[in-house]
């Protein structure tokens, strides 16, 4: 999911703004039973990777997030009104298919902006708790991730050498097309069943192939 600043207009000044954010979010997933996987905090937006325990968990931990983060931030920086450019955007991750792929795609954001050579060097991402093993209350693994080897060590050689090859550039225009559009990433036979169990489009439609409703549905993540 993304959640961008009003006219993409900066959510974070310096590092205070982001270990506010840090701590409230860490606060709101226990009490909305949300696991996140991955995340980064770049200057106007913020991606996460989360799993919500329980229905609508997703949506309370944002609302609670938004509430209190904006209230801290224009006490602290003498301001009035929005912070948030809308509603934050999401979508379904077919786990199997595109769940490694997203740790990569949200922990990569500062090295597609230039800000630092490799993700390790960033220091607001999940990155150093995936690859490394350090310290991260915020960050929660998901059973896809802990598959990558038996042992912790391993686990953590393998997750760092996901990072050696870029992520294509079709891959990246589709994880945004998705998230930005709030369609379900994944296979078709995926969005069929997503798309039956919530009774409603969850694809862009498809000149001379109509969408298939005839599945039993498994939403998977």
């Amino acid at each position: 999911m993304i959640q961008r600043g009003n006219n993409r207009t900066a959510i974070f000044t310096d590092p205070r703004d982001r270990y506010v954010f840090s701590e409230q979010l860490c606060a709101a997933t226990r009490r909305h039973q949300c696991l996140i996987h991955a995340y980064v905090f770049m200057t106007n937006h913020v991606h996460l990777l989360v799993t919500p325990r329980k229905a609508g968990g997703i949506s309370l931990l944002m609302q609670s997030l938004g509430r209190r983060y904006v209230r801290y931030f224009n006490s602290r920086h003498g301001r009035t009104g929005t912070l948030w450019e809308g509603r934050y955007r999401a979508t379904l991750i077919e786990s199997e298919r595109y769940l490694l792929t997203c740790y990569r795609y949200i922990e990569l954001n500062p090295v597609r902006a230039g800000l630092v050579r490799h993700p390790a060097e960033y220091r607001w991402s999940s990155h150093a708790a995936n690859a490394f093993g350090a310290v991260d209350p915020l960050v929660s693994p998901h059973e896809r991730y802990l598959d990558l080897a038996r042992d912790t060590a391993a686990r953590r050689s393998a997750y760092r050498a996901l990072f050696d090859s870029a992520i294509d550039a079709a891959t990246i225009t589709e994880i945004r097309r998705a998230t930005n559009s709030e369609w379900v990433l994944g296979s078709e036979d995926f969005r069929i069943e997503v798309g039956t169990t919530l009774k409603r489009r969850v694809a862009p439609l498809r000149r001379g192939r109509p969408l298939k409703r005839d599945r039993n549905p498994e939403i998977r993540l």
